[in-house]
């Protein structure tokens, strides 16, 4: 009994492989005579490692055992116990290895274990289809290969042979098929999908005009300090070359303390002569004692507006009254209509004040900068309104709105909807400023790429205002516009201001607005004062109001510095020519037309209109250094008799980084016949006309 006892207990060892044990003679006697003492073979473990292996490769085999010899099979392999030895199966078979122990006195113990080769796992072929695509688009993955399962990365996605796998990166990405068999060999291969961007197309359809298209949106603000007799002659060519069309006269915050010559009794510098309200300092009643101006209106509509062939604008005092004691008298606006329609001047609008709503606006009445007084000045058989049509009928008498600023920013809570309600039937038109950032926290990429549509924004609440107080549809005029509120630096003559002035136009020809007026063309130099922030992008080391040169500089204002424009007198920033671009798309009689553009929207922006037959559009790239390839469709054309491109950019303004500054106007093509749609390149940070006959 004592040899089945022997094969229980290695039995319930739980060996791996199957043992089996075998001894000599019978009956618990043994073999050989009987007597045989010496303790039988043991098997503790029999295995392989790994199991499984790819062709050709090794697996090790050991083996644990007691009283006894070890030789595995196949192949006769000594073996000692607790040592490995490597075997290499047969290609794709599974091979059984058997340990066999042989005692002293013969008994011999065995166990098997199993050694799997399979075949390496191979990769025909893996690639993308196609290999190339448009953003937003798809590709199909497809690996061709054998002996393996498949996986392909980045998103782990299971792969079949021959079977594609759709994909969409959102930019290139290069993908990896891994194929790995039983034994854990894995193969890769990898098929890279290149993603550019979707080709950028404009599209326009000139069978669905929108509003008419107002040339009155091309105004500029002019200076009493600075429009004069003396430099008449340079201000007309510089504004006729860039196609103005409005002025606004006499000059933002002057005309709430100027008054332009209607009083006899107190002490102007000379009788008749505009003078304004000042303070010796903040302290110190006003008194009418300043300056205002070398000439009288009828001086400068006589050498400059009549010339010039503008449409004129005013802007009444409402901030003080003659004596400088008190709020403005509407009995002098009224005399200063009156006097122009006796000298024959066409003064279309007049509104009333600046920026009323506005803290740092002079406002001499008992409440100063309140909604309610305002208000109630406007009205009423003796309020502006009344008296400005009695005098002028014809001229459009409007109101100040801030279109919700607030006491954050300095101005009045609830100035519009209590002036916009309370004077309802005793206003025109509206007046709106828009001055998107503040000093010191100018933004390129906010100015080129947002700022022009938050007038949008604003000009969309004033719309609702008005619906609200009761009078929708009236006319908007932005009044005033420009890059910072105050303080200019650098961006004021770069091109990223220019960039931003020719969206402006752009968005007010949409938005219908009825007249508008740059702060300032001539005259408001502001030297070296502003933001010259090396993150701002520009070349000038002077800021300014203006956006045409004054010449030598204008030495007057707080800051007395000139600025070195480096041209003549009149020579155009890149915001005036914003202007002289818009000057060919912004024609009366012609429509809004509503182009949409595809692809890179980020960086191309449109605007268009009818244009004498054919189509105008403005194509903005506000890349600063990527060129954008777009293709150019007018609905139901396929053919143009004559296509013309005006562009301004980057280039031709960084020619002003010189020691004498090149100001270069802008390049004209002249295409010639072409075949719609049109193929264009619009360079980096660039502002482009194109004309389609």
């Amino acid at each position: 009994m004592r040899h089945k006892n022997l094969v229980d207990a290695v039995t319930a060892l739980g060996l791996l492989g199957t043992v089996t044990f075998t001894g000599c003679g019978g009956g618990g006697s043994g073999s050989g005579g009987g007597g045989n003492n010496n303790p039988p073979p043991t098997i503790s473990s029999f295995t392989a490692s790994p199991a499984t292996v790819t062709d050709g490769s090794s697996a090790m085999l050991t083996a644990v055992f007691n009283n006894g010899t070890g030789s595995i099979t196949p192949g006769n392999i000594s073996a000692t116990s607790g040592t490995a030895v490597s075997v290499t199966p047969p290609n794709d078979t599974t091979t059984t290895y058997t340990l066999t122990v042989t005692g002293s006195g013969g008994e011999t113990a065995s166990a098997t274990t199993t050694v799997q080769a399979v075949a390496a796992p191979v990769i025909t072929s893996f690639a993308a289809s196609p290999a190339t695509i448009n953003s937003g688009l798809s590709s199909n993955l497809t690996g061709v290969f054998s002996g393996g399962t498949g996986v392909i990365t980045p998103g782990n996605l299971t792969a079949t042979s021959g079977t594609a796998v759709p994909v969409s990166p959102t930019s290139t990405t290069t993908y990896t098929l891994t194929v790995t068999n039983a034994a854990g060999t894995a193969v890769t291969q990898t098929a890279t999908v290149t993603v550019q961007a979707a080709p950028t197309a404009v599209t326009v359809d000139p069978a669905s005009p929108g509003i008419a298209v107002t040339n009155q949106i091309l105004g500029m603000n002019a200076a009493a300090w600075y429009d004069q007799v003396d430099n008449a002659s340079a201000i007309n060519t510089a504004f006729g070359a860039a196609g103005i069309k409005g002025l606004r006269w006499p000059g933002g915050s002057w005309s709430d303390a100027y008054h332009w010559g209607y009083q006899t009794v107190y002490d102007g510098p000379t009788p008749y002569q505009p003078y304004l309200c000042v303070q010796a300092n903040s302290s110190s009643p006003y008194t009418p004692t300043g300056w205002g101006g070398a000439e009288t209106t009828a001086q400068f509509v006589n050498a400059i507006v009549t010339p010039g062939g503008y449409d004129l604008a005013l802007t009444a005092n409402y901030g003080t009254d003659e004596a400088c004691t008190g709020g403005g008298d509407p009995n002098e606006a009224a005399a200063w209509a009156a006097a122009e329609v006796a000298a024959n001047v066409k003064v279309s609008h007049i509104t009333v004040g600046n920026e009323e709503y506005g803290s740092w606006e002079t406002d001499l009445h008992a409440i100063p900068n309140d909604p309610t007084t305002y208000a109630s000045a406007v009205t009423g058989t003796n309020g502006y309104y009344s008296l400005i049509k009695a005098a002028s009928p014809k001229t459009l008498v409007g109101v100040v709105v801030d279109a919700g600023c607030t006491s954050a920013d300095g101005c009045t809570d609830g100035w519009d909807s209590t002036v916009l309600g309370n004077a309802a039937g005793s206003y025109d038109f509206v007046e709106l400023h828009y001055y998107p950032q503040n000093p010191g926290g100018e933004s390129d990429s906010y100015l080129v790429a947002q700022a022009a549509q938050g007038l949008t924004t604003n000009i969309n609440i004033v719309k609702q205002e008005l619906a609200t107080a009761g009078e929708p549809n009236t006319p908007i005029y932005v009044g005033e516009m420009g890059t910072v509120s105050s303080n200019p630096g650098v961006q004021s003559w770069s091109i990223t201001q220019g960039l931003y002035a020719g969206q402006m136009l752009g968005e007010m020809m949409n938005d219908g607005v009825s007249r508008a007026t740059w702060w300032i063309g001539f005259g408001n130099c502001n030297g070296d004062s502003g933001n010259f922030s090396t993150s701002l992008y520009g070349w000038q080391d002077f800021g300014a109001y203006n956006v045409f040169a004054d010449g030598s500089g204008d030495t007057g204002g707080d800051n007395n510095s000139p600025c070195n424009y480096g041209g003549p007198i009149g020579t155009m920033s890149p915001t005036a020519q914003a202007f002289n671009l818009f000057q060919h798309v912004v024609v009366n009689g012609e429509h809004v037309l509503a182009p949409t553009v595809t692809g890179d929207t980020t960086d191309v922006r449109a605007y268009a209109a009818t244009h004498s037959g054919g189509t105008a559009l403005v194509l903005f790239n506000v890349n600063e250094t990527n060129s954008v390839s777009v293709t150019v469709t007018v609905n139901g054309e396929g053919n143009s008799p004559g296509v013309t491109v005006i562009t301004y950019d980057k280039s031709i303004y960084d020619q002003t980084n010189s020691v004498t500054p090149v100001w270069a106007g802008p390049t004209t093509t002249d295409m010639g016949p072409q075949s719609i749609p049109l193929s264009l390149t619009l360079t980096p940070w660039s502002m482009n006309v194109v004309l389609i006959q």
